[in-house]
């Protein structure tokens, strides 16, 4: 029986399904692992199913015990493992797609939402002795506005569909267009620069990779229409925090609504000081659905790529 670390408590039948395939290590007080501990706890292991809160650097990786395999990430994106050194490695890395695009597409809309009415103050304004005025807080209406999305994957057009429900209008970009079937009524824009120019609403729904890294950013910003709406609910690197908190209190920017920033947990202090910014805690694939599905679909590469030597949802 092949062994792996499970290096955060997953959902409990995910963990039950785990251990009647596999001999399996848990980390049942679900703490964040050192490096240090990820590379001894791993050294007897075949395989690791891991989470985005671990970051699995270049040092880590070639650290590990040449007895590892796979990498399995109980997530979409895998920006915290370095899939090169992996891949130099003979370590295999998968990830949990389409089953937690519905969810994250939900999220994405609701900080979207949120931003655009003002939700963190009118939550404020419910704790004291408020009066109605014809003015009272006013938001923008998400009816009859441009949506521009960064990323028209599987999320992105979630996103897209949802928002069309709601009377938007859908422009995009992406590292290719799309075909029509997928397109839809959707605008594509060969440039970031031409999409940022007519999003009154924006969401970043694109892979995390050095090229988006922080690309929403002093020089981007300028590109949006005075007054645009902002929302984040792929990775936090893409938004240079220093220069959205400029935008939000100058203006250029109403609002911004995050499901995910950077350094998370921790948080740039501004963005929770600022009456303009509706922040979640990284609740996008969060529901007991989602993230059962999820447990169960990193089980299944490990199973799979055990019993086949391939996984279809190898990243590297």
């Amino acid at each position: 029986m092949k062994k792996i670390l499970i290096t955060r408590r997953l959902i409990q039948s995910s963990e039950e399904y785990a251990s009647n395939i596999f001999n399996v290590k848990l980390n049942k007080e679900d703490r964040l692992l050192t490096k240090d501990e990820l590379i001894s706890k791993s050294s007897d292991c075949d395989g690791i199913l891991s989470s985005l809160t671990e970051k699995f650097d270049s040092d880590v990786i070639l650290k590990l015990s040449n007895k590892v395999k796979i990498i399995s990430n109980f997530a979409v994106g895998f920006g915290n493992i370095d899939l090169d050194e992996a891949k130099k490695k003979n370590i295999v890395v998968t990830n949990t797609p389409d089953v937690l695009t519905d969810a994250t597409a939900e999220i994405a809309i609701l900080v979207l939402l949120c931003a655009a009415r003002r939700a963190k103050e009118g939550m404020e304004w419910t704790k004291k002795n408020w009066k109605w005025s014809a003015d009272f807080l006013m938001g923008k209406q998400l009816t009859g506005s441009r949506l521009g999305i960064l990323g028209m994957g599987r999320i992105g057009r979630a996103v897209a569909d949802r928002a069309r429900s709601f009377g938007m209008r859908i422009h995009y970009y992406n590292r290719s267009r799309l075909d029509k079937n997928l397109e839809k009524d959707a605008i594509y824009h060969k440039s970031l620069e031409s999409l940022l120019s007519v999003s009154d609403f924006f969401s970043i729904n694109c892979p995390a990779t050095k090229e988006t890294r922080h690309i929403i950013n002093n020089k981007t910003i300028k590109h949006f229409p005075d007054g645009a709406i902002i929302s984040n609910s792929a990775r936090g690197d893409m938004i240079d925090d220093d220069a959205m908190v400029e935008a939000l209190k100058n203006g250029k920017i109403f609002s911004l609504g995050l499901d995910v920033y950077n350094g998370e947990p921790n948080i740039h202090p501004e963005y929770l000081t600022l009456p303009n910014v509706f922040v979640l805690p990284h609740l996008g694939s969060a529901t007991t659905k989602t993230r059962t599905a999820m447990g169960d679909l990193a089980i299944k590469n490990i199973e799979e790529f055990f019993k086949t030597g391939k996984c279809k949802n190898k990243v590297n």
